[in-house]
Parts: structure tokens; C-alpha cells; sequence
């Protein structure tokens, strides 16, 4: 049994996680974090983490990047494992996650969804094999409640991509005030924001008279919830250090 603290339990994505542990018999939720508070809970929720009372073998972060600073204190200082799904960190913030992981193990990744990582490691190959030849445009849609764009998947994405390549890239947010030709060590990212669109990732491979895309659909919060709990699961007893997907897939 993985005992679960889960931080932003009162969100949307936290409820998710809440309702998706209920089906199962291998986890259970011993406490939440949330500055707003929610009664109906099974668990005592509280509004930081200094508070808690509770053991947990793991945290499954789905909250905000104001909440890093206290989680991973908490979590260093108790040797919690942390899995941390929060987007829109600033640089300093994932340096912070980095140092956190040279004492306890982290699990960061920017999307939970076992099809998004299969697309990035497709992405990896066409342009291993596409090379200089075939420009990348990549895409993303959001819901219109979103705050950061581009998304952090787009960014995982564009990162994976880039390591693939021979010269280090330019990423091209906007191109209305962008007045010259395509260059070709340019990663182009677009955000779409609109309705309740869970998350769609196209990644576009446009070459001379043929086009590759590769896409991946969310439609339900679901699938990020199942992946963020699986890699609790797995992070439990794990020694220190960087942990995400493609580790937990591994050892399936």
C-alpha cells in the first residue's frame, strides 16, 4: 500500500486523482494540501505543508508553482519522494527541483499521459531520420482556463526535439511581428486557447512536398490522473535523484 500526500486535492486535477485512487486497492490519499479548503474530502486537507501530521510514502503534486518552495522543503526534510505534474515553473524554480533531486527522488514531467511520451519518442525518431531537410512546427490546444502557454508538454516536446539535432535551435513563439524568412534551425510553438479542449499536441514535420504530423489527444483528465498515480507508485523507496517516464516505462 502507497500512502499518498496529494497537493492541490482541492483543484480540478486533484479531485481527478482523488476519485481515480478510489478504485484502487494498491494507494490510498492520507492527506491533501490546498489553500481552499473542501470538507467533503475522506482525508484531512490542509493549508500547508508544514501543518501536516499525516505519513506519506509519496506526493503527487497537481497545484501551482507558488507551492514549490514549501513542498520541497517539506519533502527534503521528511525524505518524501515527490512527483511533481505542476506546469509554468521559471527557470530558477526547475533549478530548485533539480537540487531537491540530489536528496530525495523526484519524478518531474511536464505531462503524465503514457501516449504523449510515445509521441515525443516518434518525434525523436522523424527527426533523427528527417534531419535539416523537413522544418518542425509544433501545436498545442487548451482549454480557455489555462494560464501558462505555451504548455509545458509543447516545451517537453520542443526540448526533446531539439537534443535531437545537430545545432542547438531558435524557439519561435510569434511570428506577426516576425518579419524575415523561416529560418532553419527554428522550432516553431503555438498555443491555441479555447472551450473545455483537454489537450491536443500536434507536432509538424514540413519538408519539400510532403508533411508528417504526429498527434496526440487528451479527452479526458483521466489519463494524466492514472499516469501521476502509477509513478507515485513506482517513485516509493526509490533512492535520490531524476526521475519520469520513460524510467517507469522501462521497468514495465
Amino acid at each position: 500500500m502507497t500512502d499518498i500526500i496529494l497537493s492541490g486535492c482541492c483543484g480540478k486535477m486533484g479531485k481527478v486523482i482523488v476519485n481515480e485512487v478510489a478504485k484502487r486497492e494498491d494507494c490510498r490519499i492520507v492527506a491533501g494540501v490546498d489553500i481552499f479548503s473542501d470538507s467533503n474530502m475522506s482525508f484531512p486537507v490542509y493549508d500547508d505543508f508544514s501543518k501536516i501530521t499525516e505519513k506519506g510514502d509519496v506526493i503527487i503534486d497537481f497545484s501551482n508553482p507558488v507551492v514549490l518552495k514549501g513542498m520541497l522543503s517539506y519533502a527534503t526534510d521528511k525524505k518524501i519522494p515527490c512527483v511533481i505534474c505542476t506546469t509554468g515553473y521559471s527557470a530558477e524554480q526547475t533549478e530548485d527541483i533539480r537540487k531537491a533531486s540530489q536528496k530525495i527522488a523526484i519524478f518531474y514531467s511536464r505531462n503524465m499521459s503514457l501516449g504523449i511520451n510515445l509521441l515525443i519518442e516518434l518525434s525523436r525518431m522523424a527527426e533523427k531520420v528527417l534531419g535539416k531537410s523537413f522544418d518542425v512546427e509544433i501545436i498545442e490546444k487548451h482549454h480557455n482556463q489555462k494560464v501558462d502557454a505555451p504548455s509545458g508538454t509543447a516545451l517537453m516536446i520542443a526540448d526533446a526535439i531539439a537534443n535531437t539535432m545537430e545545432n542547438e535551435p531558435q524557439y519561435v513563439y510569434d511570428r506577426h511581428s516576425y518579419r524575415r524568412k523561416r529560418e532553419r534551425n527554428e522550432i516553431g510553438i503555438h498555443a491555441v486557447r479555447g472551450g473545455t479542449i483537454v489537450g491536443e499536441h500536434e507536432v509538424i514535420f514540413a519538408g519539400h512536398d510532403e508533411v508528417l504530423t504526429i498527434t496526440h489527444q487528451a479527452q479526458s483528465k483521466e489519463v494524466f490522473a492514472v499516469g501521476s498515480i502509477n509513478a507515485g507508485i513506482y517513485l516509493k523507496g526509490k533512492t535520490s535523484g531524476m526521475y519520469d517516464m520513460t524510467d517507469m516505462l522501462q521497468e514495465r
